[in-house]
């Protein structure tokens, strides 16, 4: 499909599911894995900081119970603050991946 074949396209959509189009395209933008990556045979192909095996959800789950970012930046010094953004962000975009996944380990646990 070319360009303008997919402009055509979006101009006939309604006004909602132009909409829709447009939260999910700003959603994949602004919180598209950067710095996050997907490897599968690494952590169970769980989302990571790219470059480590730091699991999304698991730096989402020690902030729930109280650990600071500067605790994690601590803990885990080869990751920077803009790591644990890309997290976040990452984490805020894929909600019911990030809980499957803390459910999961919690109940290995």
């Amino acid at each position: 499909m070319t360009h303008q074949e997919l402009k055509h396209q979006l101009l006939t959509l309604s006004l909602s599911d132009k909409a829709e189009i447009i939260e999910s395209l700003t959603k994949t933008l602004s919180t598209g894995a950067k710095g996050i990556t997907k490897t599968p045979g690494v952590c169970g192909g769980e989302a990571c900081i790219t470059g480590t095996r730091i699991a999304v959800w698991l730096l989402v789950e020690a902030q729930r119970i109280g650990i600071s970012e500067a605790q994690l930046l601590q803990d885990y010094p080869h990751i920077t603050a803009a790591d644990l953004v890309n997290s976040w962000a990452y984490a805020d975009a894929h909600p019911e991946e990030i809980a499957a996944a803390i459910c999961a380990n919690n109940e290995v646990a």
